[in-house]
């Protein structure tokens, strides 16, 4: 079940209870560094475009993939969506059916994109490409929903979505703060930022 980020987070009153969780940030920061700078991450003969956020929490992720599937669609190529399917319970790979999953089998924002274009959930995001590759045209698109710290799965393009009244909170790597990995090692793995509110 997801649980609601803390208020302190991006609040001034919080720094103690960041200052206690430090010892805890360091050593998230420095998995996610390493699991990140040491990938050997599988190449998609389709491309790839990440739809992610440096922070937890929602930032406008999805509205953002579903304009680029429509963009991409309208250029007259396939979108595929490509997500872990938080909040759900199967792990995938499975192409998401809004007819036969619910929510709780695949997560809401999944099921939210199969509406509009196939998509398809896989905790393992290589597995989930590959399924992906399988089913679609050569003219297709994966866009994946969230995923821009997995580094299973290279990107051809990575955007950052930034909600602009929260920013970076108080600038601390999780639970300390709302970074999922230093921003140092974050900020190279993308080509744009985009700023929402």
């Amino acid at each position: 079940m997801p649980v609601s980020e803390p208020r302190w987070w991006y609040e001034a009153g919080g720094t103690w209870k960041a200052s206690l969780l430090s010892p805890i940030a360091a050593i998230v920061g420095a998995i996610a560094r390493r699991r990140i700078l040491n990938a050997k991450p599988y190449r998609s003969p389709l491309p790839v475009v990440c739809v992610g956020n440096f922070t937890a929490g929602g930032s406008g992720k999805t509205p953002l993939a579903l304009l680029l599937a429509n963009i991409i669609a309208a250029e007259g190529r396939e979108p595929w969506f490509l997500s872990r399917g938080y909040g759900g319970k199967l792990e995938g790979p499975l192409r998401v059916d809004p007819e036969h999953h619910s929510a709780g089998d695949v997560g809401d924002e999944p099921l939210l994109l199969a509406r509009a274009f196939p998509a398809v959930i896989a905790r393992d995001r290589r597995q989930g490409a590959k399924m992906i590759e399988a089913m679609a045209s050569a003219n297709a698109v994966i866009i994946m929903d969230d995923g821009l710290q997995n580094p299973a799965l290279a990107k051809d393009l990575s955007i950052a979505v930034v909600d602009a009244k929260r920013g970076f909170g108080n600038g601390r790597v999780i639970p300390a703060g709302p970074l999922r990995a230093p921003l140092a090692v974050q900020a190279p793995l993308v080509q744009l930022v985009m700023l929402t509110g």
